[in-house]
């Protein structure tokens, strides 16, 4: 599936989860798919617990999100020395 297709999943509505970023027909934001998978969910897990997603679904929040951050500066939480 292109990025595009996939994107199309995603929609932005400032009067749906105060604007922002969620699967298109749900309340379902990017950040918590991927609040969920960062804790150990798996794409199946995910599936299974809320009905009606869909593999690509997911994987349209890990593209968002990538290209959210490609021209972002990221500031590291700290900082490692030599």
């Amino acid at each position: 599936m292109t990025d595009k297709k996939l994107l199309e999943r995603i929609a932005i509505n400032p009067k749906v989860m105060t604007g922002k970023p969620v699967i298109k027909g749900t309340r379902l934001t990017v950040e918590f798919i991927l609040n969920l998978m960062a804790h150990g969910a798996t794409f199946q897990e995910i599936i299974e617990e809320y009905k009606g997603l869909t593999k690509a679904d997911i994987q349209a929040c890990i593209l968002f999100a990538s290209k959210a951050m490609e021209n972002t500066v990221f500031m590291p939480l700290s900082v490692e020395s030599a």
